[in-house]
């Protein structure tokens, strides 16, 4: 009793205030980076519009003309595909150095079995779909099975698949004719159709198709979901209860899938097929990606802002052709545009530190 007697008469003297917490005031710029952390690919799209206008200033109107317009777009339209790919390994926080080499390994694969071999284009376009997806396959198990770094697993594949290029194809390239006579489906996405002057390829609207695809089973679907947990924290997602191998490995061979698509599409592309052909395709997607917003951290991005990124590569390259910029200078600037976004990325991430 006398404990209690003894609380009663001292609580009285306690303070009785309400609990106060500071708020901090916002300012303009944290609210704009807090917008771009949840809208990650808003800046891609905005630099595409600037990028967009500067040149329309600096060419002149013949920039803006549908046919160059579209001449850009059938430009990307491989390097996007590609894009497409790396976006999702790289939104599990790994990356993947051998795409272009699995595109160009069934591009050639496609074309020795209709060219060499007689098999109908068809069944060679299906037969290189499912290389590209084993391709896919085996970079996904050397990663979640033996535990291999992505980086150095995707270096040692791209060795790999670039020598089986020069091996099947004895290092020539088939010929435009001999594609013409023998296998013309190959070159399908090559066709075009005219729309005001502008020259839509069906490469161009298969990429567009692709990326769409992607997006909607990145957002709406609960694999998607898994991908995103799984390049967020990957132990925090296996505790939950996430089959991380099993997603990476699915990651890795959709990605091969789509690797394999865009081979047939380089076959329209470029007219023939080339063993040593998109030689820098990895260096031009993992640029596209990073100008796009994907952060190379994982788990944040939207795979529209690769698509965003490949465009505001091929506008820079066309705009600063236009205005009568060396080849250099247009590397040069491309260069500065993969550092100003990764500086942009780390900036925004910020918010969520």
């Amino acid at each position: 009793m006398t404990t209690k007697a003894s609380y009663e008469k001292v609580i009285d003297q306690g303070d009785s205030e309400v609990a106060k917490f500071e708020t901090r005031h916002h300012s303009l710029l944290d609210r704009v980076q807090h917008v771009l952390h949840n809208n990650p690919t808003f800046v891609p799209v905005i630099v595409l519009m600037i990028s967009l206008l500067a040149f329309w200033v600096i060419a002149g109107g013949r920039f803006f003309s549908a046919f160059n317009l579209s001449l850009i777009m059938q430009q990307v339209s491989i390097i996007g595909m590609l894009a497409a790919a790396q976006s999702l390994i790289i939104i599990t926080a790994g990356i993947d150095l051998s795409v272009a080499a699995i595109m160009i390994l069934m591009s050639v694969i496609m074309g020795k079995l209709s060219i060499d071999f007689g098999v109908p284009p068809t069944i060679a376009i299906a037969i290189g779909a499912v290389g590209g997806m084993l391709a896919g396959a085996m970079n996904g198990l050397l990663i979640t099975k033996i535990k291999l770094p992505p980086f150095i697993t995707t270096l040692g594949t791209w060795s790999i698949f670039f020598a089986l290029n020069l091996w099947l194809s004895g290092a020539q390239s088939i010929r435009s004719q001999d594609i013409d006579e023998n296998a013309a489906f190959l070159k399908f996405f090559g066709n075009a159709i005219n729309i005001g002057g502008a020259r839509i390829t069906f490469g161009v609207i298969l990429m567009i198709v692709i990326f769409v695809v992607l997006w909607y089973m990145l957002n709406k679907t609960a694999w998607g979901r898994h991908v995103y947990a799984i390049g967020d924290d990957m132990e925090a997602a296996e505790m939950s209860g996430i089959r991380t191998e099993r997603t990476l490995v699915s990651v890795y061979m959709l990605a091969g899938l789509v690797c394999a698509i865009a081979g047939w599409a380089s076959i329209g592309r470029v007219g023939s097929i080339s063993p040593q052909s998109f030689y820098e395709g990895n260096l031009q997607s993992i640029t596209a990606v990073v100008i796009g917003g994907i952060s190379l951290f994982g788990g944040r991005g939207s795979i529209m802002g690769a698509l965003f990124g490949a465009l505001i590569v091929g506008v820079f390259q066309s705009g600063l052709r236009m205005a009568g910029v060396d080849v250099l200078w247009q590397v040069f600037a491309i260069g500065w545009l993969i550092i100003i976004a990764v500086a942009i990325d780390q900036w925004i991430r910020r918010v969520s530190a």
